[in-house]
């Protein structure tokens, strides 16, 4: 059977597509990236804005135009909150809400008549992760979350939360080390509020890798920026996790933070962000911002946009504030126009452009350990443009007559100025 996957949306959709990728190779079945070709198409989801409703929509309507004959199995947050309207729609064979996403093969092995599958070819060595062009693996390890932000309508479609256990996961972990996976993403809804329904906790998990497995790099995955203690922070000393963390902020004025219900407060985050740089000095903090939430003033705008020039960010995902049904917020008044919304934007893109350069300024002239994930290009004199990742996760352009980089870690001197904003060097 040829299996063709969209995913729309965060992290966690990626972590649970290449899960189900494995565990489909494994029982014999091929993966395509032609829709045309395909006997099943699986559409992952996504709800976290009214644009991701409609891109969910948009490629539920493209795999129904391009293969008429091929099963369509939709799932992930725009499938859970819409499942009655999309089990009635024509072509779409099966709905699984987030609910039943670890039951996913198995329902649709049971529910839908497939080809069969031929064990026989599975080449147990063969890495999927490396079929679709990637060198880092997100590894889902919880689902859910116990808080109601105003603006977030996830936390209602993925429920509440759920931990897998540490065996499985660390058993995942060395299965991709085997198939030379060199970096894993450990992903979740809710993070930082991994194992609590396991009587245990993100540092326990983080430890039992160090400790069980032979991975070389750690990365977490969007944390939100509370509950993590002291002891989070003692993880870094380990040079296997790797200094860079995306902490959401949403503002930088606390009332605006209180109208979101968002449990830190700025004088908070300013105090992770002292506990992260002295752990490391280059330490990359990227995060998110959201302008224009209703009833943002512009004194609270000007305070949220002098405190986040003060974080020196990596890295910001700006969105501009769009109501969501079945959000508080949607509800609440003193909607922000669309210019003003766009002016604030605008700014703010600035700023984070200017952080961004200082950030890797920062790091110039020094030696790092790269990641090669991919050659951007072939040079006319033979050579090829290489392109990694940092410890810190600051992509890296190097050219070398080398061909065998993609997938390998190597110490690269860092040039003393940025190329057209960007990070360059050459192998050390």
């Amino acid at each position: 059977m040829l299996i063709h996957f969209k995913t729309l949306g965060c992290r966690l959709n990626e972590a649970e597509l290449e899960t189900w990728s494995r565990e489909f190779h494994q029982q014999g079945h091929q993966l395509t990236l032609s829709v045309d070709d395909a006997d099943l198409v699986i559409i992952n989801t996504c709800a976290v804005t009214e644009e991701a409703v409609k891109k969910s929509r948009k490629l539920l309507r493209k795999a129904q135009r391009n293969n008429h004959d091929a099963k369509l199995v939709m799932t992930g947050c725009y499938a859970t909150l819409e499942k009655d309207a999309l089990i009635d729609t024509q072509g779409v064979d099966l709905v699984v809400p987030n609910e039943d996403k670890s039951r996913l093969i198995e329902l649709i092995l049971d529910n839908l008549e497939l080809p069969a599958a031929d064990t026989s070819a599975v080449d147990q060595e063969a890495s999927q992760l490396l079929f679709s062009g990637r060198q880092r693996a997100f590894v889902k390890v919880q689902d859910g979350c116990r808080y109601r932000c105003t603006f977030c309508i996830v936390t209602v479609a993925r429920g509440s939360e759920s931990s897998r256990s540490i065996q499985s996961i660390v058993e995942e972990i060395n299965l991709l080390s085997q198939q030379d996976i060199k970096e894993v993403v450990l992903t979740g809804v809710h993070l930082g509020g991994y194992g609590a329904d396991q009587n245990s906790n993100l540092v326990e998990l983080v430890e039992a890798v160090l400790s069980d497995t032979d991975i070389q790099r750690i990365r977490m995955g969007s944390l939100e920026p509370w509950e993590l203690d002291d002891g989070f922070w003692q993880l870094f000393e380990n040079s296997r996790v790797m200094p860079h963390l995306h902490l959401p902020l949403q503002s930088g004025a606390d009332s605006v933070l209180r109208r979101m219900a968002r449990r830190c407060k700025t004088a908070d985050f300013a105090e992770l962000l002292n506990k992260a740089r002295d752990v490391n000095p280059t330490f990359n903090i990227t995060t998110d911002i959201i302008v224009g939430f209703p009833g943002e003033t512009e004194e609270e705008w000007q305070q949220s946009y002098d405190f986040i020039a003060s974080c020196d960010f990596g890295h910001i995902h700006i969105f501009s504030y769009s109501p969501r049904d079945g959000t508080k917020a949607a509800t609440l008044p003193d909607p922000i126009s669309r210019e003003v919304k766009r002016q604030r934007s605008e700014q703010l893109h600035v700023l984070a452009d200017t952080m961004k350069q200082h950030n890797q300024q920062k790091i110039l002239g020094q030696t790092h350990e790269v990641l090669f994930e991919g050659n951007q290009q072939l040079n006319m004199d033979g050579s090829i443009t290489w392109s990694g990742y940092t410890p810190n996760f600051q992509r890296v352009k190097v050219v070398s007559n080398r061909n065998d980089l993609c997938n390998s870690i190597h110490p690269v001197k860092l040039k003393d100025e940025l190329v057209d904003s960007e990070l360059t060097g050459m192998l050390a």
